[in-house]
């Protein structure tokens, strides 16, 4: 029987060791949270029984990220909390003392050190006692200022972590394919250069204050202290006299903020800490634990028992993902009736079966449903041959890294290949459709109605039947038309950024159509001829794919600043591609673009160009401060250059590499208070 114990712990630490690299590493999730807690708990179980520690065993070490780079010892080790899931556990461990409730945010951890205020280093987590470090990636890290104003040693411990938002833009406009924010943080930090991952957002959240040489023996004061030197700390709530109905309070307002996705950023459950910090660290060393130094808190998923009534296989972008279909549920308060099943390799892991089958469910996160178990399988799991979208043949492939099985269509040209294309053309800063998420672009897509942009402007004739879809109805029905109505007309960028051009977004679409209206930018994107004389008459000008006169795709817009050879080559090629064009063409009969009136309203950045570096507070992001200094007829670049005027940056004193440039050539570095004394209006201060 302890043999089997034995074999059994050898399996469970295997598993856990691969998921959790999988996990720390941006690779494909191996399990869910919930079912790595319980793998793990098995483990600890074991262990206990039998007395026997296996080497490698996740019980007894830090999850390790592996990011390439120079090694570095942290000067404090950053060992893991220990978890739980019920709230009377939470109040036992606060023994009566002053906790205070904070995210545990779900991304990489850094630690980052100043010394005589200056930024000495930003070192990964690594296994808690060596990281990497990624002090060169900084300026790609907002978050993360090079310089603050307490001159003492510091060293703080945060949370590198990319909005939900922001992953879904990167996704549309890169064509990559992660499966979640935490992958791509954890993916981006072995570059080798900041400006190659500048584009993904990624925020840097103080969660705790290491130490200090000042004398705050409060951890509220520490982090206040912290926002006091400009960081932007994790949020968190005091429970000064904790008791269950105090403590379950503070999880329940946090709990509803994420069943509400009221919180920007992932997480994955909360952080209870002591406010005495000299008590925390009176604890004892348990495995990889400090017991005093904090708790972690983990939602208790709800389980519900159902049976499947079948499989959808529904192809969306790079692949054919099977979804379960079940017997209605009640979880967390909602309706389910649905959960994907990631890929085929998952639902042999599951033993998963044909209708009726039986089923355990949850809620991951109180957010994602997912299948957790088989409880018993009836029929026969099978994978079709052929793409539910375009009826290609379907071929299962089978991931040199991870061994992981999934299904693709073969068709390139296969319109569900191109969803997160179509999710940017719906987007806010493309035309702008309200009520057409990702998910129902997919089932649009999956039922053969939208193929092409264009498509979006037939549904109507499908009005009636998509009223009757789950989770739609007549009102949601006619709320999607109004909302595609309306986008019928729309600024000229904002079309050519819907239109997913390679290395075009709105800042590029913009400088392009300041240079030429649309038309005109079309017909030199064709052919490098103009469609007007320069009287603005016709010029009799046919777009003519193989005209001789066709000048060079990377010559075509260099000459416009901020584009230069490779935006031009882009723009150019797409618009050279027939079936591109005659999409286009089909897509203009279906609206009315307008061009708006771009002229500066005020002259008092007039003849200046600046470059915006860092992050803003009187302007709520650089966005708008480029707006409005365009609006008094300046530019911004994106690089600093001998023909910038002011490079604009809160941290004047940084040692970042566009300070260091601009102090080589001698441009003055304004602060955003220096800029608006300066150059601002009363009504901006």
């Amino acid at each position: 029987m302890t043999d089997d114990k034995i074999l059994r712990m050898q399996q469970l630490v295997n598993e856990l060791n691969e998921a959790s690299d999988a996990y720390y590493n941006g690779q494909t999730e191996r399990m869910t949270d919930y079912e790595w807690d319980a793998r793990f708990d098995e483990l600890k179980r074991l262990e206990t029984e039998t007395g026997t520690t296996l080497p490698d065993s996740p019980t007894q070490k830090v999850s390790e990220d592996s990011i390439t780079g120079q090694k570095e010892e942290h000067e404090f080790a950053a060992l893991s909390l220990a978890k739980t899931k019920q709230v009377g556990e939470l109040v036992k461990w606060a023994e009566q003392r002053p906790i205070w409730i904070s995210w545990k945010l779900d991304g990489l951890t850094l630690v980052v050190t100043y010394d005589n205020g200056q930024l000495t280093k930003v070192v990964t987590r690594g296994n808690g006692h060596i990281g990497t470090n990624i002090t060169h990636l900084v300026e790609a890290i907002s978050g993360i200022p090079q310089t603050i104003a307490h001159k003492g040693h510091t060293v703080i411990r945060g949370e590198a972590v990319i909005s939900y938002e922001d992953f879904e833009r990167f996704l549309m406009e890169s064509g990559e394919d992660y499966a979640n924010p935490r992958n791509l943080a954890s993916g981006s930090l072995s570059v080798k250069e900041p400006q190659d991952i500048k584009d993904r957002h990624i925020r840097w959240i103080p969660f705790t204050l290491v130490y200090t040489d000042l004398d705050i023996n409060s951890w509220g004061a520490r982090m206040d202290w912290l926002d006091q030197q400009g960081f932007k700390t994790v949020e968190r709530r005091l429970v000064s006299t904790p008791d269950v109905s105090s403590v379950e309070s503070v999880v329940n307002a946090f709990t509803n903020e994420v069943t509400s996705k009221q919180n920007p950023f992932p997480v994955d459950g909360l952080v209870i800490c002591y406010d005495d910090t000299a008590y925390a660290q009176t604890g004892s060393i348990t495995g990889h634990h400090a017991t005093r130094a904090g708790l972690a808190f983990k939602w208790q998923d709800e389980a519900a028992e159902t049976t499947l009534q079948e499989i959808e296989w529904s192809c969306a972008a790079s692949t054919i993902s099977p979804v379960a279909i079940f017997q209605p549920v009640e979880l967390e308060g909602t309706t389910v009736r649905r959960a994907s099943l990631c890929n085929i390799s998952e639902c042999e892991r599951l033993g998963i079966g044909g209708p009726g089958t039986l089923l355990s469910v949850i809620k991951a996160n109180k957010i994602i449903p997912k299948v957790i178990a088989v409880t018993a399988c009836a029929g026969t799991f099978t994978v079709p041959d052929h793409c539910p979208v375009c009826h290609a043949p379907a071929k299962v492939s089978v991931s040199e890294i991870s061994g992981t099985k999934t299904l693709h269509c073969t068709n390139a040209d296969c319109p569900a290949k191109q969803l997160r294309k179509f999710a940017r053309f719906v987007s806010k800063e493309g035309m702008n459709i309200d009520g057409i998420s990702e998910q129902t672009l997919s089932k649009f897509i999956n039922l053969g109605w939208v193929s092409e942009y264009a498509d979006l402007y037939e549904l109507r004739s499908h009005i009636r039947e998509l009223a009757q879809l789950e989770g739609f109805g007549e009102k949601s029905a006619s709320n999607i038309m109004r909302s595609i109505d309306k986008s019928r007309e729309v600024e000229a960028h904002r079309l050519l950024y819907a239109l997913n051009i390679p290395l075009c977004g709105l800042d590029v679409c913009k400088r392009l159509l300041g240079a030429y209206p649309l038309e005109e930018l079309v017909a030199l994107a064709i052919s490098g001829s103009p469609a007007t004389t320069p009287d603005g008459s016709p010029s009799g000008f046919q777009l003519d794919l193989f005209a001789p006169q066709a000048s060079e795709p990377s010559e075509v817009f260099a000459h416009i600043d901020g584009i230069g050879p490779e935006k031009s080559a882009q723009f150019v090629l797409w618009f050279r591609n027939e079936r591109n064009l005659a999409r286009y063409r089909r897509l203009l009969e279906k609206l009315t673009v307008t061009t708006p009136d771009v002229s500066a309203s005020g002259d008092r950045c007039q003849g200046l160009t600046f470059v915006i570096t860092g992050d803003v507070h009187h302007y709520k992001n650089r966005n708008e401060l480029k707006a409005y200094i365009e609006s008094q007829g300046g530019k911004v670049a994106s690089a600093v250059s001998g023909s910038t005027s002011f490079l604009i940056n809160n941290d004047v004193t940084s040692t970042s590499g566009k300070n260091k440039k601009a102090q080589q050539l001698g441009i003055p570095i304004l602060s955003e208070d220096d800029f608006l004394a300066a150059y601002g209006l009363v009504n901006n201060e």
